[in-house]
């Protein structure tokens, strides 16, 4: 039996986003409750592939009041599920779990939160719910014939069950060139993405491109012109794996093929290739199926936003779901500030002066 189901705030997900949002309710004083999809602490991480490595060491992969500890290298997907797990207990932070949502709805005084298991009510309602759970991939012509496997980065774990095949990865960012680099040691694999991938050269990581990256947002707001400087979040960072592979001379991508055929591919120059499976690292959009009962979502699946606040419904805000909920916010250091900020004007909405 779940406790109390009425809070003045209801945060859907528990991952990083949400977790460094309640952190600032909590210093305000407001009352709360986190409702997790999943059975267990760690967000959307403890999906990611196995050999998954950040590209920022830990003091730059923390969230606010509480730095990750100290790792040999960059953080693998353990040190960030072990360091989410161990944030939530830090702070006694409100999780129920798992609770799948299936629709918000306003009512008088705020919100009707349904789940599968049962209703829940609050004042304001922040969605955290990131990305991980709506993957995007394209799709071209002849798809529906191709007899290979077909498979999202988020269904990928590991290279078993692609040893000795034919293997064709696609997606020009980090995730693309990890999982290439891990495959190309155990299958025939090729690398194609839309455009040629920007390296990176190896003294660069995630602290030199957030710090680029915060440049040109200052500049921004500022009014400024943007400055000059090269690299960015997108562009692939020579973590150990995507090294080896480079210095193996496997580092190479091509350009993406025009359709599939039955076996596999057909290239723009009309040359064929036989093809098992193909693993689409080709990013995600906002999972925002709950909030599809409020009428809120456009064309593009995304909200209007004033900020964070959902400009069309009071007492509903959303972050970390990208640029567009704030800069770097879909990140574990960049979702720091649209978190404070957000966790600020929810408390002054709930508390008026």
């Amino acid at each position: 039996m779940l406790a109390d189901r009425s809070v003045d705030v209801l945060v859907i997900g528990a991952g990083q986003s949400a977790l460094a949002t309640a952190y600032f309710l909590r210093r305000a004083g407001v009352s709360m409750c986190l409702l997790d999809a999943n059975p267990a602490p760690g967000g959307a991480w403890q999906h990611t592939w196995n050999s998954l490595q950040l590209f920022s060491p830990a003091q730059w992969s923390s969230l606010p009041g509480w730095p990750m500890p100290p790792t040999s290298g960059y953080p693998t997907r353990e040190d960030v599920v072990s360091y989410l797990t161990a944030y939530e207990t830090r702070y006694a932070l409100r999780v129920e779990r798992p609770v799948h949502v299936d629709g918000v709805r306003q009512r008088s005084g705020g919100f009707t939160v349904d789940t599968d298991r049962g209703e829940w009510h609050a004042r304001a309602v922040i969605s955290a719910t990131g990305t991980w759970g709506n993957p995007f991939a394209p799709t071209y012509p002849g798809q529906e014939i191709f007899k290979g496997i077909q498979m999202h980065s988020a269904q990928y774990r590991d290279p078993a069950v692609f040893v000795g095949k034919r293997v064709l990865v696609v997606g020009g960012g980090n995730s693309g060139a990890q999982i290439f680099a891990e495959l190309s040691l155990c299958a025939e694999a090729v690398w194609a993405t839309p455009s040629a991938p920007t390296f990176l050269p190896d003294t660069v990581d995630g602290r030199v491109l957030f710090e680029r990256a915060t440049e040109k947002w200052k500049a921004v707001q500022a009014g400024l012109p943007t400055p000059d400087v090269s690299g960015g979040l997108g562009d692939i960072v020579m973590v150990p794996p995507v090294k080896a592979a480079r210095d193996r001379g496997v580092l190479s991508a091509t350009r993406l093929f025009q359709r599939f055929s039955e076996d596999g591919v057909i290239w723009s120059d009309g040359s064929q290739s036989q093809v098992d499976a193909v693993v689409w690292c080709t990013g995600f959009r906002p999972a925002l199926d709950h909030l599809s009962t409020l009428g809120v979502l456009g064309q593009d699946g995304k909200v209007a936003l004033s900020g964070t606040r959902a400009a069309d419904v009071p007492g509903l805000w959303l972050v970390g779901y990208g640029e567009w909920t704030g800069f770097a916010s879909a990140t574990l250091v960049g979702v720091m500030r649209s978190a404070k900020a957000t966790a600020a004007e929810v408390s002054a909405w709930l508390m008026p002066a």
